[in-house]
């Protein structure tokens, strides 16, 4: 590090230094101010001891180590040396006088500043936690240390679980369970998958069994799914999702642009707080200003109150790094003066860059952004195919961001933005300016780094970020560095930080990525699932002689047959794990049924004292057997004398199409009908309002109604085979009472009652159907079909219109 022109001076027996402009693509820093003069570059925390909240030249204040701007003064330590060290300002030939009178005003503000300083920070600010904001009325402690634990309200949720119990942790990876927007994320896109795998094989299937199950995860893929349920917090998410496009609509509303953030923590009491990169005035109603002017904070109670708005994700590159004290520190990629670079060792490094890129490529708080990966020994892709991208070297990524970056600084000046910030408001906010985050995991030579350094100066502004691993201390060019040891610490000194990291390593990785893979309904040969066509549901006797113990009507509202019903005080939990293990024949791990019961968390014995009475109530089959046990993997499972109507439809089903039913044409109306009339309303009708909050991390939503289309469409066809009509529009119309958004139901109903020879009917249908698609018009295919079927039906639309 270089400290040419620096002037610093002595004013009795304190001196000072003045911040230099940026040198080419190096900017000063207090770590290199340190390091030249005080021979330490973590003495840097000396230095900002005595300067922070100091009214500076320009008017603002040193609030962050790491937020310095040329022309600053700064008082240096008694025992200070080295060759820009003068005496007096007088006896420095390259200090104007403007420069001696500066330094001269702001000696007169020392003592006024440390009185400051430690009416504020007395109990902790030789810590110097500079980038944590301060605990809004803690009952806790006097010190300023910062809020925030996962996100709101996750905080309790993965720390009551008593993970002390060994049968707690049995299996779940650690690191997924700390990562409760990382896990959020995954799940969500998870589920998303899935329910577009079903869609799909549904919409592509002709005949014969689709494969409408989706695969079940086994060994590091079934612990990591169950880590997922655990750890998630698709609730922080929401309300950090709201909180911010709440602040860009207020922020717009009021002409306001958006300012530049660099970090945001959630805190454990639920309060979010955004690091601004400078004072950007008074926040909007409900935020308030934090503890300085670099800060707005929102209280959780006002985040709750927020409605969905309309507006651009204003901060799409925030990115999870793991907690500090009870706080969780975000990032904001995209907004950093440059590079950020991560030291350590390979294998410590490259669990963070899959912890970053996975978070971002499935986070619920931005709307579209492009990962730029390099250097990544496993690919990502299958997390988010539209986001991510692979780049086989530095050459490539040089060439492609090369041209990014002067396309974005084309574009800026013409729309006459100064940041992509700007282009985030008003009315191109949805279609322009989407981050584009840069993750070189390879580490690059001194030269490349240089190039990559030169094309991010100006990134921040340009919704460009970069974060580039190095296997030593220094990468050149950077302008934030921090480290990753081999204990889990991140460590950032000259933001004052000191994380426990959060991290994604490689075997959860790779188990995260076959969940995805196992989805994709482009994996597998034939377009299906890769394992889901050979893999049957749970199937039950559908004989007299199957009759099960206890029988559980899940399929509408929520009745159970052959138990007594429990006391009322109990008897809502019973009955809602019960329903969870019914879902989950495969067997639900004791924590994945404590996050579900119990999302802001609970101890291991209320959590064991619910399982006994759940034993008890559930009893033993007359062999003795528990009908609750626990398999080798210490997951609870369900005899199979215990079932529900949801296990007798799909046995139906499949016997239907693929057992008996298939030759025997009695046989296969015989059980369709009897599949059928088992469908009394939508999945847990009746269930109460709070509770059953699982059902969001589910896909038996989108199970259940294609499950009922499939059995409608396959008993329709089993009628029209034999001219009967009016029974398949019977079975149709069944179906589409669970099913109404299914396509191929209505094409089967408009195909059967063309065969009626009435056309005023089919022309009620049509227009029936065209009354249900409202603004967004008949489908395609469906308007093909009626052009086909009746070809006047657009006069009838017209005349009724």
């Amino acid at each position: 590090a270089r400290a040419d022109g620096g002037a610093s001076a002595a004013h009795g027996d304190t001196k000072y230094y003045r911040i230099q402009p940026p040198e080419g693509r190096h900017h000063d820093s207090l770590w290199e101010v340190a390091e030249r003069h005080l021979g330490d570059g973590r003495r840097y925390k000396e230095i900002f001891e005595l300067n922070k909240d100091r009214v500076q030249p320009d008017g603002s204040r040193l609030s962050e180590a790491s937020l310095i701007r040329p022309g600053w003064i700064m008082e240096m330590p008694g025992d200070a040396r080295g060759g820009e060290l003068v005496e007096m300002p007088d006896a420095a030939p390259n200090v104007s006088e403007q420069v001696q009178q500066q330094i001269s005003d702001y000696a007169r503000s020392g003592d006024h500043a440390q009185g400051g300083g430690a009416q504020g920070g007395a109990q902790g600010g030789g810590d110097a936690q500079v980038s944590l904001p301060e605990q809004r009325p803690a009952p806790t402690p006097a010190n300023p240390v910062t809020p925030a634990t996962p996100v709101p309200g996750a905080g309790q949720e993965h720390a009551t679980p008593a993970a002390g119990q060994a049968e707690d942790s049995f299996g779940l990876p650690e690191a997924l369970l700390a990562a409760p927007l990382l896990a959020a994320g995954l799940l969500g896109a998870l589920g998303r998958r899935r329910r577009q795998a079903m869609w799909q094989s549904a919409l592509g299937a002709v005949g014969g069994r689709r494969g409408m199950e989706p695969p079940t995860p086994t060994g590091d893929a079934q612990d990591v799914q169950d880590a997922l349920l655990v750890g998630a917090d698709p609730e922080g998410v929401r309300l950090l999702d709201r909180s911010l496009r709440g602040l860009a609509a207020s922020l717009a509303a009021e002409s306001r642009p958006l300012p530049v953030v660099y970090a945001a923590w959630m805190s454990g009491n639920g309060d979010l707080h955004l690091q601004l990169a400078q004072p950007a005035g008074k926040p909007p109603a409900p935020w308030q200003q934090g503890q300085d002017q670099t800060f707005w904070m929102l209280a959780r109670s006002d985040a709750e109150g927020y409605e969905e708005a309309e507006t651009a994700a204003p901060y799409p590159g925030l990115v999870s790094l793991g907690t500090m004290d009870d706080s969780r520190l975000l990032l904001n990629l995209e907004a950093v003066p440059g590079i950020v670079s991560l030291s350590g060792t390979e294998t410590d490094r490259a669990a963070v860059f899959a912890s970053v890129a996975a978070e971002l490529a499935t986070n619920g708080w931005s709307d579209r952004m492009t990962i730029t990966l390099v250097g990544f020994g496993d690919d990502l892709t299958p997390l988010a195919p539209n986001r991510i991208r692979h780049l086989d070297g530095f050459e490539d990524l040089l060439e492609t961001m090369a041209a990014e970056t002067r396309q974005r600084r084309g574009a800026l000046g013409a729309a006459g933005h100064d940041s992509v910030l700007t282009g985030r408001t008003g009315p191109a906010q949805h279609t322009r300016w989407a981050p584009h985050l840069v993750l070189l995991a390879a580490q690059p030579s001194d030269e490349e780094a240089l190039q990559l350094a030169e094309l991010a100066a100006d990134a921040g502004r340009l919704g460009i970020g970069y974060l580039v691993g190095t296997g030593g201390t220094d990468l050149p060019g950077a302008a934030w560095e921090m480290e990753i040891t081999g204990e889990g610490r991140l460590l950032a000194p000259l933001l004052g930080l000191e994380l426990e990291a959060q991290s994604l390593p490689v075997a959860q990785q790779r188990a995260v990525v076959e969940l995805f893979t196992d989805a994709d309904p482009g994996s597998g040969p034939e377009g299906g699932p890769r394992r889901a066509a050979n893999t049957p549901p749970f199937l039950v006797d559908i004989s007299e002689q199957g009759r099960p113990a206890v029988y559980a009507r899940l399929v509408g509202s929520y009745e159970i047959i052959g138990l007594d019903a429990p006391d009322g005080e109990r008897s809502a939990l019973l009955h809602e794990a019960l329903a969870l293990l019914l879902l989950h024949r495969e067997g639900v791990h004791p924590r994945v049924l404590s996050s579900a019961l119990w999302p802001r968390g609970v101890t291991a014995d209320v959590r064991d004292a619910l399982l006994e009475r759940l034993r008890a109530w559930l009893g033993t089959d007359p062999d003795g057997t528990p009908r609750l046990a626990t398999d080798a993997s210490g997951r609870l499972t369900l005899a199979r004398s215990v079932v529900s109507d949801l296990d007798v439809l799909r046995s139906l089903y499949y016997e239907a199409t693929q057992g008996r039913g298939v030759d025997s044409r009695q046989v296969r109306g015989r059980l369709l009908t009897d599949a059928l009339v088992l469908v009394r309303g939508p999945l847990l009708a009746d269930r109460p309002e709070g509770r059953y909050r699982w059902l969001t991390h589910e896909i038996v939503d989108a199970q259940l109604p294609l499950l009922v289309a499939d059995t409608g469409l396959a008993l329709s066809e089993f009628h029209l085979e034999r001219n009967r009509a009016e029974k398949a529009i019977e079975a149709l119309n069944a179906a589409l009472r669970t099913a109404p958004a299914d396509e191929r139901l209505w094409h089967e109903l408009l195909r059967a009652t063309h065969t009626t020879g009435d056309p005023d009917r089919l022309r009620a249908l049509a227009a029936d159907l065209v009354d249900r698609s409202g603004a967004r018009g008949v489908p395609p295919r469906t308007e093909a079909l009626l052009d086909e079927l009746l070809p006047t039906w657009r006069e009838g639309v017209a005349a009724a219109g």
